[in-house]
């Protein structure tokens, strides 16, 4: 919000007047207000191997993030150059293979992916689009750019939290938002609706699609209900379903209904029995034959998994320049692989200085913090990466840009990072805005909600 101390940045100023007016007691009153509202819908998450207690309200500041115009049409720029590319790359790792047999990417990295379904090659998916819903990680560093940390190609979550931060502020602040200039989030639900019927097999004007969960001790299992809700659509679990001569059904009170797509939250691993881990009870027995036969879509497809790879994230923009003949818009952090013998060596020897991470880990673990991280700690990892190279990458300590937020009866910076949703059917569209993550911990890079962080409305304003 400040370039300088007591400078305030121009597109913050409106924001900035607004809450400077405000008391203490008025603003405390207004977070309470933001908090009620959350409690009263039920906005939780679970936290897995807590036992402090299965579910919790999600941790919110009513501070937003504001993005002015001009930089959010480079995110926009960036993100859909990524997603195009990264589309472009897995039709062409489960088709042709052409930029392993270029050398592009050693083919091994492929090979040993942990989410590459070698299974699926040759598998048309419809419109030739994997990754129908992406959350591409973003950070700003202290040299003002922003970066892409990772990409979410597989289930990104998150998406509930980014409107019900925006429908809590509304009232919380009535009128501040038009006054502002921000822009509107609530296409979301259509415009993920609009995806789900534009790829469904059957050419009709009401095609049936279903939200896939695993069950209410997900932990974004009230983030499933929020979107199935939304969208007007069934939220089923894996029993709900069955597989007749290759086509899906939904049981109903009513009998069988024919589905034609899925909005699947569950991993590929536990999507089929039949296929995949045969102790899994989430999924559905003969979906697999059903979706390679082309009755029946999922978003996302099966394999994209691979994309999600922090090994491969290494080698995105290589894959713009392969497939789009671009420079990438926005850049990645420079990253070490293990699997690689000088950046091994390199690693080993800086790990009190880098931030390690595993190949295939979500929500803030399987992580090391290198400068936070107490000598056995680095020990342990060390080990860790010299077993299994493939499965770990190595980054610099970015230093995160800062937002005022309230912590501990005051105002002070927080680190945090940004999470667009990027949809894909049609054509790409991708809400103004996203999901501001916030560390809460004073002098933490770490903002997942499992590891203490909160979140932050974004405000994408108008020109």
């Amino acid at each position: 919000m400040f370039s300088a101390p007591g400078s305030v940045r121009d597109h913050c100023a409106p924001l900035y007047e607004r809450f400077n007016g405000l008391s203490e007691r008025d603003f405390l009153s207004r977070k309470a207000t933001c908090e009620l509202y959350f409690l009263r819908q039920g906005i939780t998450f679970n936290v897995y191997h807590d036992n402090r207690g299965t579910e919790r309200i999600f941790p919110f500041d009513p501070v937003p993030r504001v993005i002015p115009a001009d930089e959010w049409e480079h995110l926009e720029s960036g993100l859909t150059q990524r997603l195009l590319a990264l589309n472009l790359f897995l039709h062409d790792i489960y088709h042709e293979q052409n930029i392993l047999r270029d050398g592009v990417i050693p083919r091994h990295y492929i090979e040993n992916a942990k989410h590459y379904r070698p299974e699926f090659r040759g598998v048309n998916v419809p419109g030739d689009i994997y990754i129908h819903i992406c959350g591409s990680d973003l950070i700003r560093g202290h040299d003002g750019v922003y970066y892409v940390l990772e990409d979410n190609g597989r289930c990104p979550s998150g998406a509930s939290y980014l409107l019900e931060n925006r429908n809590a502020l509304k009232r919380a602040f009535p009128g501040l938002f038009d006054s502002l200039g921000v822009r509107s989030v609530s296409s979301y639900p259509r415009d993920l609706l609009d995806m789900l019927h534009h790829i469904a097999p059957r050419r009709t004007d009401d095609p049936v699609c279903v939200l896939l969960t695993p069950g209410c001790y997900n932990s974004a299992y009230f983030e499933h209900c929020y979107l199935a809700r939304e969208m007007g659509i069934e939220i089923v679990e894996g029993r709900d379903l069955v597989v007749i001569d290759n086509i899906v059904y939904m049981r109903t009170t009513r009998g069988l209904v024919r589905v034609d797509t899925i909005y699947r939250r569950i991993d590929d691993d536990f999507l089929d029995p039949t296929v995949f881990r045969k102790d899994s009870v989430l999924g559905v027995p003969g979906l697999m034959a059903a979706y390679r036969a082309g009755n029946v879509s999922l978003a996302n497809a099966v394999g994209t998994g691979v994309a999600d790879d922090k090994v491969i994230y290494y080698f995105v923009p290589k894959i713009i320049e392969y497939y789009l003949g671009q420079e990438p818009i926005l850049p990645n952090v420079p990253t070490y692989l293990a699997s690689e013998e000088e950046d091994l060596k390199y690693i080993l020897d800086h790990l009190p200085e880098l931030v390690v991470k595993a190949a295939n880990e979500s929500g803030g673990y399987g992580m090391l913090m290198g400068p936070q991280a107490t000598k056995e700690e680095i020990a342990a990892f060390r080990e860790r990466i010299i077993a299994d190279p493939r499965n770990y990458i190595a980054q610099p300590v970015v230093s995160l840009s800062r937002s005022p937020t309230w912590c501990e009866g005051a105002m002070e910076g927080r680190h945090l990072d940004l999470r667009p949703y990027i949809i894909y059917g049609r054509d790409i569209k991708i809400v103004p805005g996203g999901l501001t993550r916030v560390a809460l911990t004073k002098g933490s890079l770490v903002v997942n909600s499992s590891q203490g962080g909160g979140s932050k409305d974004t405000w994408v304003l108008r020109h």
